[in-house]
């Protein structure tokens, strides 16, 4: 079929190895691309500024902590170290916070996940003017310890409240009695806020160290979600092996009732608490609180049920008394990653603040008292995603952003009056910056499709001092094997979008020879998979298996502009669908590429996308690998589904029309379902329901479940297990 809207494929090569095979004979091997770390970029963890801006630290072998030179690089001195307190009841550091004063360090040990972001562990300060090594609490484990910013206090949750210790006293007070699990939590969010929020940590220090302001869950009204753990497994689980575990948890799915929250502020010097007015309406959400530099004001963001309005307000802390400073209506949603990427300005007048106003997301400058716009810092046709802060001194601002390219990311300062813009980063790829306190320096983290990890420190204003990491190991290791980098390109659709995509071809590519595809995506709203960043690993083995892979940009991915990121709502997955399968028809009208071998994958949205294109009624994919998959809308927490979707009541029909499960007689095509049974986040019921749809249906499929395994399908021999079988399909089937 002749289709005249598809143009030929345009390359877009940034660097000339991208369509060369590597010198070297080696094959690559499935275990040494899924186990082990044969081909894993060294990397620079850890590093953390002090306030001098001219040393860093860092944790070296779990047990010490080593200040560092930034321009030298080399060791000043050992800030603390393991081996000094061997009655200490810590075997090794899991991760350490300095005071605001740097004399006082947190310490905690034996790090016990949760969910996403939350964990567990055993806490210890560390004093070290008097060299005094004390346990943080002894009645348990503890969460989201943190220092006062004047040194004193430490605040931590536990069992569902919190808790202050004193650290000049060595004692602990309990500031909230009614936590009860799923009933109140006091400090931290519940799960859905957790996973949709990212944020973990729900209680903040006002600047004089005298106030602590914390969001109340109340969740007694929110729907539990049962899941069965199976013990014979799980040896660590105590009990009768023969009897699984029953867990819940609260989980509130779209269109179905949340947490109510309220915001309230403990007073350490009078030992009250006030309740702050966040209004009257309590089908709201509360994503963040965060004092001002005025120790009497805190702000506080509100966001309504439908995430399309939110408002900053501020609070008096000994009245709780509010006013709104800012307000953003966005007429699709509002963008949660900017929620942490507010700053207040010294003198307690301004605030910057990130929005998408003007159709890309743009840094602005604020009064915060009228909530007016001061002037614009940065503007154009492109992104801003990332803030790196504001060098008051100087009147600098540092960001990230997708400027020349939406494949590309770089870093970038102009001045708080808007003026001034200069990109600081000078190597094309992906850019990543880390200021030292200060801005005096910043460490930059690159890579591209062509070359891993670059490790760089630079000064404020670009100029480069000396490589911290160039992966040479892995450079040099890598010319020993055949395999090819990825090739960018664009194509029109028949809708007339253009769209970006790359490839991987085979390392002895004949053009004149006809190859399976296999197209990979993610496709979830605001998200990239064609970057122009390293990445290498079972892609390359499968290529080098005769498959060209490729991935294709649909429609709702980010960096082109809020219309062409949001043209998705209320709508998810018809327009991702719709372009996936014109990228696998164009794909096919290629020479080399045989259209009757085309397969799909993903993860997560991804494999929701794959379940999508392969019952969309058109037979294009003969495979399809779904991992993890959303199957129906109705079925996902409400945070999320309902930022892009709303209420399944206030939209059956974008919720029925898109759902893989109502298409289950259309599938096409052979389906390879995978999902883990104690996924937390994606219930094991999206991909129970969609196979019992087929069944009636009268489908045949694969399935392949993970015994007690999350959303991330790893643990023991369980990854290298699920490439195996992925592998295996993929041989058999397309």
């Amino acid at each position: 079929m002749k289709n005249t809207a598809i143009s030929g494929l345009v390359l877009l090569l940034f660097f000339s190895g991208a369509i060369l095979a590597q010198n070297g004979q080696k094959k690559l091997t499935l275990e040494e691309v899924i186990q082990g770390n044969a081909f894993a970029q060294a990397s620079v963890r850890g590093l953390r500024s002090m306030n001098d801006g001219v040393h860093y630290t860092s944790l070296q072998n779990g047990n010490k902590i080593i200040q560092y030179d930034y321009e030298t690089g080399s060791v000043k001195d050992t800030l603390f170290s393991l081996a000094d307190f061997p009655d200490a009841d810590m075997k090794a550091i899991s991760d350490y916070a300095f005071s605001d004063d740097e004399n006082r360090i947190l310490l905690w040990t034996e790090r016990e996940p949760i969910y996403r972001y939350s964990f567990k562990a055993g806490y210890f300060v560390y004093d070290r003017s008097a060299r005094h090594l004390r346990t943080l609490s002894l009645k348990g484990k503890q969460q989201l310890a943190t220092f006062s910013p004047d040194s004193r206090y430490v605040a931590f949750f536990r069992d569902n409240n919190l808790f202050i210790s004193d650290l000049e006293r060595e004692q602990e007070l309990q500031i909230t009695t009614d936590g009860e699990k799923n009933s109140v939590i006091n400090g931290a969010p519940d799960w859905v806020y957790e996973e949709e929020f990212s944020f973990s940590r729900a209680f903040d220090w006002s600047a004089d160290g005298q106030s602590l302001a914390y969001i109340r869950f109340d969740e007694s009204h929110v729907k539990e979600f049962n899941m069965t753990v199976y013990k014979g497994l799980k040896p660590e689980i105590p009990g009768n092996e023969l009897y699984p575990e029953n867990r819940s948890w609260k989980y509130p799915k779209a269109g179905e009732d949340n947490s109510v929250v309220s915001v309230l502020i403990y007073d350490l010097g009078t030992g009250t608490t006030t309740t702050i007015n966040t209004g009257q309406e309590t089908d709201i959400y509360i994503p963040r609180i965060r004092w001002t530099n005025d120790p009497d004001r805190l702000c506080i963001f509100r966001l309504n049920r439908l995430q399309n309005k939110l408002e900053l307000i501020l609070a008096d802390r000994r009245t709780g008394r509010t006013q709104v400073v800012y307000s953003d209506e966005n007429p699709w949603y509002i963008d949660e990653a900017n929620f942490d990427r507010l700053t207040f300005l010294s003198g307690n007048k301004q605030f910057l603040m990130l929005n998408e106003q003007s159709g890309w997301n743009h840094i602005y400058r604020y009064d915060l008292m009228k909530g007016e716009v001061i002037n614009p810092i940065t503007s154009g046709n492109y992104d801003v995603t990332d803030f790196y802060g504001v060098d008051e001194v100087n009147g600098l601002v540092y960001f990230q952003a997708a400027k020349e390219s939406p494949l590309r990311r770089e870093v970038y300062m102009a001045g708080l009056d808007g003026s001034g813009l200069k990109k600081l980063s000078v190597t094309d790829g992906v850019n990543r910056a880390a200021f030292s306190r200060g801005f005096r320096y910043f460490i930059n983290s690159h890579t591209s499709s062509g070359s891993p990890l670059t490790v760089t420190l630079h000064t404020a204003d670009g100029e480069r001092i000396r490589v911290i990491e160039d992966n040479k190991v892995l450079t040099d290791r890598l010319a020993g094997y055949s395999f090819r980098y990825r090739e960018y390109f664009t194509f029109t659709t028949r809708d007339g979008v253009n769209l970006n995509g790359w490839m991987i071809r085979p390392p002895d590519f004949d053009p004149k020879k006809k190859y399976p595809v296999l197209m990979v995506q993610y496709s979830g709203p605001g998200s990239q998979e064609v970057l122009d960043e390293w990445d290498f690993g079972w892609h390359q083995y499968l290529a080098q298996e005769g498959i060209i892979i490729t991935c294709v940009d649909g429609r709702g991915t980010g960096c082109r502009g809020e219309a062409f990121g949001k043209m998705t709502y209320l709508q998810l997955g018809k327009y991702e669908t719709l372009d996936q399968v014109e990228a696998a028809k164009y794909l096919g009208t290629l020479p080399y590429v045989d259209p009757s071998r085309i397969g799909i994958w993903g993860w997560s949205y991804g494999g929701f996308i794959t379940l999508s294109c392969l019952t969309q009624g058109e037979p294009v994919f003969k495979a399809g690998i779904a991992v993890a998959p959303v199957s129906n809308w109705k079925y996902y927490d409400n945070i999320y589904t309902e930022r892009f979707m709303r209420k399944p009541q206030d939209n059956p029909q974008g919720y029925d029309e898109n759902a893989p499960a109502s298409r289950a007689e259309k599938l096409s095509g052979n389906l390879l379902i995978i999902h883990g049974t104690a996924d937390d986040n994606v219930h094991v019921q999206n991909t129970l329901e969609f196979c019992e749809a087929l069944v009636q249906a009268g489908k045949t499929f694969d399935m392949m479940l993970y015994t007690n395994r999350n959303h991330g399908i790893y643990g023991g021999n369980t990854r290298h297990h699920l490439y195996r079988k992925m592998t295996q399909f993929l041989e058999e089937n397309l």
